[in-house]
């Protein structure tokens, strides 16, 4: 099967890249130990995209947020975040995980106020408090701020979750799987949400998954990785109108059939769609 088109080949260096990259990565390198995990990985991250990382469970997708966020050293090379290094633009990213990570003893609304609260944020509560509210309308939760945790579904939690990582107004939100634990019907609702997010807040997304379909119906670009010592396969645009509908394009089921058998080239036939 020959390859998709490709932005750029996997090896280019990140210095190629456009003055509007948010992030980049030169040549990095990263070892735990005697485990190689990245191999010369560079990559740049457009201001305001929705990217997506995928690539099998174990490859590294997310030690590539953990470079980002300045949370791992790289063993070589360089990585650029909003034009600094990382340990000095942590407070430009935010995260949000698989896990939402809600504290049982606050609300919605106290959870969201919590994210200002522990970052440091010079606003009074009241102003906090007014952040926190538009953000949970924003995520269609503004009938729900005092409930706590306990009483909102899987979905409603994540809600909040993203929430919090936009109240801290940040210019990139890296996100873990954050729909992987939930049920299909949940997840697909999600995504639908998210890009309604992301297009009215135009933030930055990085998002890790190893699901194919979610990736199409998500990014404007793909990287696809190896397994380990992690490599960029291809880097695929995807252009196609939102909202995506994969068995109704040719082009979108030419891409999902691509990836599952670069999957399966990889051994890691079955997962791609878990």
């Amino acid at each position: 099967m020959s390859p998709l088109p490709t932005s750029h080949a996997s090896g280019s260096p990140a210095g190629d890249a456009n003055r509007d990259d948010i992030v980049r990565f030169d040549r990095v390198g990263v070892r735990f130990g005697d485990q190689t995990v990245f191999e010369d990985i560079s990559f740049s991250i457009r201001a305001g995209e929705f990217l997506c990382l995928l690539g099998p469970s174990g490859c590294g997708k997310s030690t590539a947020l953990r470079l980002i966020g300045d949370l791992l050293p790289v063993s070589k090379g360089r990585i650029e975040v909003a034009g600094d290094a990382p340990n000095r633009s942590w407070d430009k990213i935010a995260y949000v995980f698989q896990s939402p990570r809600l504290v049982p003893w606050r609300t919605a609304l106290g959870n969201v106020t919590l994210g200002m609260q522990l970052r440091g944020l010079p606003l009074p509560s009241a102003d906090m408090e007014t952040r926190a509210r538009d953000n949970l309308n924003l995520v269609g939760l503004a009938n729900d701020a005092d409930k706590y945790p306990r009483m909102l579904s899987g979905g409603e939690r994540q809600r909040v979750a993203i929430a919090r990582a936009l109240s801290v107004s940040p210019l990139m939100i890296l996100m873990d799987e954050p729909f992987s634990a939930l049920d299909v019907n949940t997840r697909q609702r999600l995504r639908a949400e998210l890009l309604a997010i992301w297009g009215a807040t135009g933030k930055t997304i990085v998002f890790v998954t190893h699901d194919i379909e979610e990736a199409l119906l998500l990014a404007d670009r793909i990287l696809l990785f190896s397994a380990k010592p992690t490599r960029i396969l291809e880097t695929i645009e995807v252009d196609d109108p939102r909202p995506r509908r994969i068995d109704g394009s040719n082009a979108l089921s030419q891409r999902r059939d691509h990836l599952v058998a670069a999957f399966e080239a990889m051994g890691f036939a079955g997962e791609e769609n878990q």
